[in-house]
């Protein structure tokens, strides 16, 4: 959790812009996003599939293709992670900064024990023997609650279940104690139990760790419960962020509105699950003014038309809407 003491700013991303082009195709996949974390803070990106929130995250960890745009600055220890050079890049991801990936499966080494992948890491960054390495392996898997530690160490992928392989991907991604940890959709491909697992174990390492973690999920009944701000994310860009409490009882922006009343709860039983119509736009040919406009049950034609309002509370919290905007003012 964020101690209220602590000022200093683990990540900053400042009008974070990423463009994929390729022959005749211009896809604005993320549109000026910009964020601040503190050490021991969460941030929940949340949103539909496609709607920019891996590609931010591999966006911050230069981890995207030749062919990819990116402009803005996301700082890290002071520095801009974005204007180094592909190599100087490469030593911070493990170190600094880590990535926990959606499918544990394709993301580790089928070829390489989880001994070895975790070791490999710890050597490249921390310049230790092999049995040095090994011995934190063994101290990483034990940390992740992952049972017959030292056996394990000796398993491929695809030994393990579902759960073990997302808590070995934890441990390598923690393996050289980064200050910031991107978690893209860690609970995706897991059932609701080991779902519930996975998310006390990232709270109760991050409270040992005191790591910042930017946390990307569609699901939110997972953002209500890992997060302490919450980034509501659509067609590229922040459409409105808050506290999770100020998103969960009070969110201000249509789409908001729309991802919390579909979603599903002991409370609905024997009800009509509500909705969001239509489907998310192509990025490569976003409409004029507010892009959530044509699915948008309060849609006027001032949403359609030029850069759409920003409204602030007092609190921080924003939302980028026509609708919000009006009332703020009545």
């Amino acid at each position: 959790m964020l101690d209220a003491t602590v000022t200093e700013d683990a990540l900053r991303v400042e009008d974070l812009t990423v463009r994929f082009v390729r022959r005749n195709t211009d896809v604005a996949a993320v549109n000026g996003c910009a964020f601040s974390l503190k050490p021991g803070e969460t941030l929940t990106i949340l949103g539909e599939s496609g709607s920019g929130k891996s590609v931010t995250l591999k966006a911050m960890m230069g981890l995207l293709p030749d062919y990819s745009r990116i402009s803005g600055k996301v700082m890290l220890n002071g520095d801009d992670i974005l204007s180094m050079p592909r190599a100087a890049q490469a030593k911070l991801r493990g170190r600094a900064i880590s990535m926990i990936f959606q499918e544990p499966m394709s993301a580790l080494d089928p070829v390489y024990t989880i001994g070895h992948q975790i070791s490999e890491t710890i050597i490249q960054h921390e310049g230790v023997d092999k049995v040095t390495a090994w011995k934190r392996s063994l101290e990483l898997l034990e940390q992740v609650r992952i049972p017959s530690a030292e056996r394990r160490l000796k398993n491929f992928p695809h030994e393990m279940s579902g759960g073990m392989r997302q808590r070995a991907m934890i441990a390598l991604a923690l393996a050289c104690r980064p200050n910031v940890l991107l978690a893209d959709e860690p609970t995706t491909a897991l059932d609701v139990t080991v779902q519930i697992q996975i998310l006390l174990l990232l709270r109760q390492l991050q409270e040992e760790l005191g790591m910042a973690i930017v946390f990307v999920t569609h699901d939110v009944g997972v953002a209500a419960e890992i997060s302490d701000r919450i980034a509501v994310m659509y067609a590229g860009r922040f459409v409105e962020t808050g506290t999770t409490r100020e998103i969960m009882r009070d969110a201000r922006h249509p789409y908001t509105q729309g991802l919390l009343s579909s979603t599903v709860h002991g409370g609905l039983r024997g009800k009509v699950l509500e909705t969001i119509p239509g489907t998310p736009p192509n990025l490569a040919s976003l409409p004029p003014g507010c892009a959530f406009a044509p699915r948008c049950r309060y849609a006027m034609d001032r949403c359609s038309e030029g850069d759409i309002p920003v409204v602030t509370r007092e609190s921080g919290a924003m939302a980028r809407c026509v609708k919000a905007a009006m009332l703020e003012t009545t």
